[in-house]
């Protein structure tokens, strides 16, 4: 097999490669949204995953979610890219049950590079109880991985990004940086320590920290990717007509982050962030700049951003160590995101 290392085949790794919000957000206001009343959740307020009742106990949960390679090793990419996806349905509330695959890949590539790619998808999908049931491939210079997902869903038990409170507690569940550790990787002066940490992380499903929400009153959701702690979390704030308070020196980072962003690790997908939310955010100007990019920093398979009551919010992090306070939600400010 070739030893190729992917991110150097790439313009940008993971959910960097993303189109800007800020265009996807401009073209998004053109396309009718749908009329039918069984919609629960459409793309109107930017929300992980539509979900469309079946019947009053029963609604499907569905997203897709493909990005390019993060990290050199083909069956990592492959484990990492499901993870990513998977994590759309655990933060609506769902459960997954079937996944399509989406191969963009060159014809002339080395086909064992693509097997374990596939492989590393297929192992995500079985430690999820996911069944794949197909997909679809395309030939294409760039390599580009990912799955649609369907899941189920109470109708009446469905986590939007839209529904913070003022009065509530921000619960995070995974530490930040993952896009700036790949761009160090790519750029080629990563540690490899900083690199396992950032993969350990990307491949932790998002499942467990769902199941230990299960119960609780969750006012709102989200799964931090791709737009960026500030991207995701203005997202939440604009849909639920709050302001999100949040406590920096509470936040925590994956070992190396803050080096790379010192370093100028800065990613596309980061400045495309940063020209999207910095008009919603409120930062002091003693914020240390390296703090500020990471919270513009694209996130790959990131954690579950959690607007719920002060009291649900103690329960649900004595039954899930790595949660964590992160702020509160205020009475709707002139900014939608006060960094403190």
């Amino acid at each position: 097999m070739s030893q190729l290392a992917l991110t150097a085949c790439v313009k940008a790794g993971g959910c960097a490669s993303k189109l800007s919000p800020k265009l996807l957000a401009q073209v998004l206001r053109g396309v009718p949204r749908a009329g039918d009343e069984n919609v629960l959740v459409g793309y109107d307020t930017s929300d992980d995953a539509g979900v469309y009742r079946l019947s009053e106990s029963l609604a499907l949960v569905q997203t897709v979610d493909f990005f390019t390679p993060i990290v050199d090793d083909p069956f990592t990419y492959g484990a990492i890219a499901a993870t990513n996806a998977l994590s759309d349905v655990y933060a609506m509330g769902g459960v997954p049950l079937t996944a399509l695959a989406m191969v963009c890949y060159p014809g002339t590539g080395d086909l064992d590079v693509l097997g374990e790619i596939l492989r590393g998808g297929a192992d995500t999908m079985r430690r999820a109880d996911c069944s794949i049931v197909g997909g679809h491939s395309v030939n294409d210079d760039e390599i580009k991985f990912g799955y649609s997902i369907t899941g189920r869903i109470h109708p009446d038990r469905v986590w939007k990004n839209a529904g913070a409170r003022p009065g509530d507690a921000l619960v995070f569940t995974k530490k930040l940086g993952t896009g700036l550790i790949s761009t160090a990787l790519k750029r080629g002066f990563a540690r490899e320590a900083d690199v396992t940490a950032s993969i350990a992380s990307m491949l932790t499903l998002n499942r467990d920290a769902a199941r230990a929400l299960d119960g609780c009153e969750v006012h709102a959701c989200t799964d931090v990717t791709g737009f960026s702690f500030l991207g995701h979390g203005s997202e939440m704030a604009n849909g639920s007509g709050v302001t999100l308070e949040i406590d920096v020196d509470r936040l925590r980072f994956l070992p190396g982050a803050l080096d790379y962003a010192r370093q100028g690790a800065l990613s596309s997908g980061l400045k495309n962030n940063r020209e999207f939310a910095s008009g919603f955010v409120d930062a002091p100007p003693s914020l240390p700049a390296d703090v500020l990019d990471a919270l513009y920093d694209p996130q790959t398979s990131g954690g579950l951003l959690v607007s719920l009551p002060e009291t649900e919010a103690g329960r649900f992090l004595g039954r899930f160590d790595p949660a964590y306070r992160v702020g509160r939600v205020l009475d709707r400010q002139a900014k939608s995101i006060l960094l403190r």
